[in-house]
């Protein structure tokens, strides 16, 4: 079984937590994020870190998670979350104009995509998207959006991809 629960969640500098019966909210430097605790789950502040205890061994199951959900809140408010995409096929190009982005990846129309208040997105390069947030959950589900217009094929390779993501390649078809 998991022992990720016992770690205690070390807070840097500048992050406050605050607890106010099951919700429990963190606030950072970069936004504040908001966490209802499950029944059997307490959350104790002691000498800058938070430790996740818990009542009954089926409280133990979410005790991970909380620790882990408590993890990301923590590094979201202070530093900040950040997928890349990598735009890869001829044409395939990305900007952004204020809180859209505008691709054209290959279909008979350019494509806007509007995001969701609290993430913003830069284009270094025209073949390139950086996600950011405090959120992780929404950071990933905003970017795993934008990946779902073109995703990668096998074939050639064209398609957005994550940055770090490798496209397993299939051989062509032969005569």
């Amino acid at each position: 079984m998991s022992r990720v629960a016992n770690n205690p969640v070390a807070l840097p500098g500048g992050v406050e937590v605050k607890l106010d019966g099951r919700d429990l909210t963190v606030k950072g430097s970069k936004g504040s994020l908001a966490l209802s605790l499950v029944d059997g789950i307490d959350v104790n502040q002691e000498e800058g870190a938070l430790q996740v205890a818990y009542a009954s061994d089926q409280a133990k199951a979410m005790a991970g998670t909380t620790r882990a959900l408590l993890a990301n809140m923590v590094k979201g408010v202070s530093e900040g979350w950040e997928k890349k995409l990598v735009l890869n096929g001829v044409g395939y190009r990305a900007s952004t104009s204020g809180n859209k982005v505008n691709l054209t990846v290959g279909l008979s129309h350019p494509v806007e995509y509007q995001l969701p208040e609290g993430v913003s997105a830069e284009t270094p390069t025209q073949t390139e998207i950086v996600v950011k947030g405090v959120d992780k959950q929404v950071v990933g589900q905003v970017a795993a959006e934008i990946r779902s217009y073109r995703p990668p094929e096998p074939y050639k390779g064209k398609g957005i991809r994550y940055a770090d993501e490798n496209v397993r390649r299939k051989e062509a078809k032969k005569k």
